[in-house]
Formats: C-alpha cells, structure tokens, sequence
C-alpha cells in the first residue's frame, strides 16, 4: 500500500469535516441491485464511515475495514454501535467468513491489483454483490478551476489519482468496471452516475483539499503555500462537481 494511501490518519478529523459524505439514493441503488436481502457486507478502506452509517441504518451487518487506526477511531464516533471494526489492509483479509456486500467508497484504487478480484471473490457469497464507488471532485466553474491549477502549479501539477488500468476520462466504461468485465469471478457488470453538486466556502474547499492524498503527501511548507495561494485564488464560496460514479457486479458461483 503506496504513502499516499496511509496519508490520511493525520486529517482524520478534517476528513470527516470536509469530505461530502454519500445520498441515501446510492444505497437504494446496491440493494436494488442485490435484488434479495444483504444481511451482512464488508467495507474495505472505510475511512471515516461515510459510506458504513448508510449501510448500517439500512439494518446491513457491516464489518468495516481499514489499516489506519487513526481513521477508525474517527468512525467510531459517527457509526451505529453494532457496526464491527477490524483494523486490516483489503490485502490482509482473511476468508474466514463470506458477505452478501462487499464494497468500498472512495478506496479501491488503493488496494494492489495483483489477485485483487479473486480476493474479492474469497470474501462474497455466490450471487453476492460487489460495490465500488466515488470519483473525483472537481470547481464546477471552468474559471476558478482553471485560477486554482495555476495556483497549485509551483507545487503541484494534479491532485486527483489517475486511473489505475489507465483508463481515459472520456471512455464509456471507467475503472474498476473495466477490470470486472474481464474477470472470471464476476458478471452481470454495470456502470451508473449519481449527479452531485455541493456549494461551500472557500475555507471549507481549502479544507477539503487538506484530506486529499496528493497534497498530503507534500513537504509541509509547500503544502502550506500551496494552501495559501489557492485560498487567494477562490471567490468567497464555490461549486463543486462531485458526481458519484458507481460499478456494480455480482459474484460469480463456486469455481
């Protein structure tokens, strides 16, 4: 697991402040899908729990996962008292029990592609659902996006996490869907998109820029100039384009 991924114990906090969280409507979407009941599901990367109250208050059995204890500790604080945590990278897991639900929110991207897709397989029962969603956020104005890239161009070329197959933005299927239509294990794959627009302060933006892993991951001092001269750059509130890009595949029988 790269740097960038165990970046964001340090902003735990931050991270549940400023990250938007998920719609009730994404949840309908996986239980539909499932089309029978999903008594039970594992998270991978839960982070904050964003996603695990949603599951959890729709009566799921969630076991969420994650390896930074910084970051479950922060869950603890916003999750039912039922939901069961277990500080473990996906790598790590150990198929001692199968799920209706296995999913991650804004995580899979950092777990190794190497038996990535038999180790989800391992863990979900036949028929069993695989759920993987988020996406990028993005300054809904051209303009101020384009003044913030400037800004951040001294000490940073993109913030966002590219593609791990190397997918274009532009092509219909994005990733994961693509590696789960080439796997043995699954079927049945779709891809939809939950339109999100969200308007904060700059302050707020600024905050949010302060849980993503690729300014983290700066010396400080940069980080912090970064910081400053995007701050600059924003008009007192701002649009963002957070649109929420779901794939959705179902579990194979046994092979």
């Amino acid at each position: 697991m790269s740097g960038r991924a165990l970046s964001f114990g340090t902003v735990a906090e931050e991270y549940e402040r400023f990250r938007p969280g998920y719609p009730v409507e994404l949840v309908d979407l996986v239980l539909t899908y499932a089309g029978r009941p999903v008594p039970t599901a594992l998270e991978i990367g839960a982070g904050t729990g964003k996603a695990t109250r949603l599951f959890a208050r729709r009566g799921v059995a969630v076991t969420a996962t994650d390896p930074d204890p910084a970051m479950l500790a922060e869950l603890r604080r916003h999750v039912p008292a039922e939901v069961r945590t277990v500080r473990a990278a996906f790598e790590d897991l150990r198929p001692d029990a199968r799920y209706g639900l296995l999913y991650a929110a804004a995580a899979l991207h950092w777990t190794n592609p190497e038996g990535r897709w038999s180790r989800a397989a391992a863990l979900l029962e036949p028929g069993g659902v695989f759920a993987s969603f988020g996406g990028p956020v993005r300054l809904a104005d051209p303009a101020v996006e384009e003044a913030v890239r400037a800004a951040r161009a001294p000490f940073l070329g993109s913030d966002e996490v590219p593609s791990p197959d190397g997918t274009p933005p532009e092509q219909d299927t994005q990733w994961p869907g693509t590696e789960l239509q080439r796997s043995a294990w699954f079927t049945d794959v779709r891809q939809s998109v939950i339109e999100r627009r969200v308007t904060m302060t700059a302050r707020d933006y600024v905050g949010y820029l302060s849980t993503v892993s690729a300014y983290l991951t700066l010396p400080a001092s940069a980080r912090e100039q970064a910081y400053r001269r995007i701050t600059q750059a924003l008009p007192a509130t701002v649009e963002i384009a957070a649109d929420i890009v779901v794939h959705l595949a179902r579990r194979l029988g046994e092979r």
